[in-house]
């Protein structure tokens, strides 16, 4: 006859061993958004108290509103010093409400104050003198977020469950090529926009759990899921804007984008900004006399700039001379030169680097009939439909040739 305690003692190593064998994945399927790299200062004001944990594994309940800086040798929690390089912030359940002032990227960003609402914890770090502002937060519940912020969420349904797949798929990939790091992604457009759960509606949380756990795989590993906002002609290959070649990351044509918004566009930037721009950089540039398209890709994308000054010749990717001018500023790599002046006029197509998915041609395809799965397998040719619970999470072994 099995005794009470034996019988406890038996269930309760079932209980583990169904949480180890059946879900083991579950209790860590978290992730770390870094909000802010450079920020100043943390307010938060959500309904209630929240609990305070340090580094030291001390725990505490504050009160809201709370502020938290950088003080010497550690923080400051409404003025009064904490012994600790990092706080852990967690509302219990609640929604976590909190302003954070300073720059928010690895470039500076935007300064000023943003604003958020946000599950899971808050975690808040000294580096470098600032704050590192870290959202830890399930996975699920990041995929719903930056679905409601990367399109529109009352989009058709096969384009939030397409973009909750390739938005699972990417932040698991950048998890597997960086573990050890103090986070997985950034909040902006580094990585996926993520705004937290201000956005989110009951189409978005259908569509994450209707595609619950699935990633997009080659060789049985969560493929780089990029995308971006425009085609506007054939997807580029991940080779000429990053060198990467990844056969899952090949042009394929998208005739499907053209009700976008930023489809065609036309920009003027002074030469001033230019100049101030270049130099902000560390190119010794002089006066500017031309900037021009000096080759291109073979989707029509430009692949390098030339810029003649009156100290010579700077040639720059593509790519470089849009991040340097601001994403915002250059939508994409696909433009003319339309005139030369005290300024200089360029005249355009599309948004974004065009590798992978195109968010505007997903939503036409969806709109035609096309299901998530069609719509995936069109823009990652080559990839499989897998549970992330079997996916390989090791990153690929890398082939070195002897010299």
């Amino acid at each position: 006859m099995v005794s009470p305690f034996h019988a406890r003692v038996a269930a309760m190593l079932l209980g583990l061993l169904f949480l180890i064998f059946i879900h083991p994945v579950e209790a860590v399927a978290l992730v770390r958004v870094a909000l802010a790299l450079k920020a100043s200062e943390v307010q938060i004001s959500s309904p209630s108290e929240v609990r305070l944990h340090t580094s030291s594994s001390t725990s505490s309940f504050w009160r809201v509103p709370l502020s938290v800086t950088s003080a010497a040798g550690g923080l400051q929690v409404n003025g009064m010093k904490v012994s600790s390089q990092k706080v852990i912030i967690r509302g219990d359940g609640q929604l976590l409400r909190f302003s954070v002032e300073g720059a928010s990227s690895r470039k500076g960003g935007k300064g000023g104050m943003r604003n958020w609402v946000v599950k899971g914890d808050l975690e808040i770090q000294i580096r470098n003198s600032s704050l590192l502002v870290i959202n830890r937060v399930k996975l699920e519940d990041y995929v719903a977020g930056v679905v409601a912020s990367e399109i529109n969420p009352n989009w058709h349904a096969e384009v939030l469950k397409t973009q909750a797949i390739a938005a699972r798929t990417y932040v698991l990939h950048k998890q597997m090529m960086s573990r050890g790091q103090d986070f997985d992604v950034e909040a902006g457009i580094q990585d996926q926009v993520y705004t937290g759960v201000a956005r989110v509606n009951g189409s978005v949380r259908e569509a994450v759990a209707e595609t619950l756990g699935l990633i997009i795989t080659y060789e049985g590993r969560p493929i780089f899921a990029a995308y971006s906002s425009t085609a506007a002609g054939p997807t580029e290959d991940a080779m000429n804007v990053w060198e990467m070649d990844l056969p899952y990351l090949k042009g394929v044509d998208c005739p499907f984008d053209e009700e976008s918004p930023r489809y065609e566009w036309r920009i003027q930037i002074e030469f001033a900004t230019v100049e101030r721009k270049l130099r902000g950089e560390g190119f010794g540039v002089g006066t500017l006399a031309t900037v021009t398209p000096y080759t291109f890709t073979h989707a029509g994308r430009v692949k390098q700039v030339r810029v003649l000054h009156s100290k010579g010749e700077l040639i720059l990717s593509g790519q470089d001379f849009r991040r340097i001018m601001g994403y915002t500023t250059i939508p994409s790599t696909r433009f003319r030169i339309e005139r030369i002046g005290r300024e200089v006029v360029l005249s355009g197509k599309g948004a974004g680097h065009a590798v992978g998915l195109c968010q505007w041609g997903a939503k036409e395809m969806a709109e035609l009939g096309y299901r998530y799965q069609s719509i995936l397998q069109y823009y990652y040719p080559m990839t499989d439909l897998m549970n992330r619970y079997d996916v390989n999470m090791t990153p690929q072994a890398v082939q070195y040739l002897n010299p």
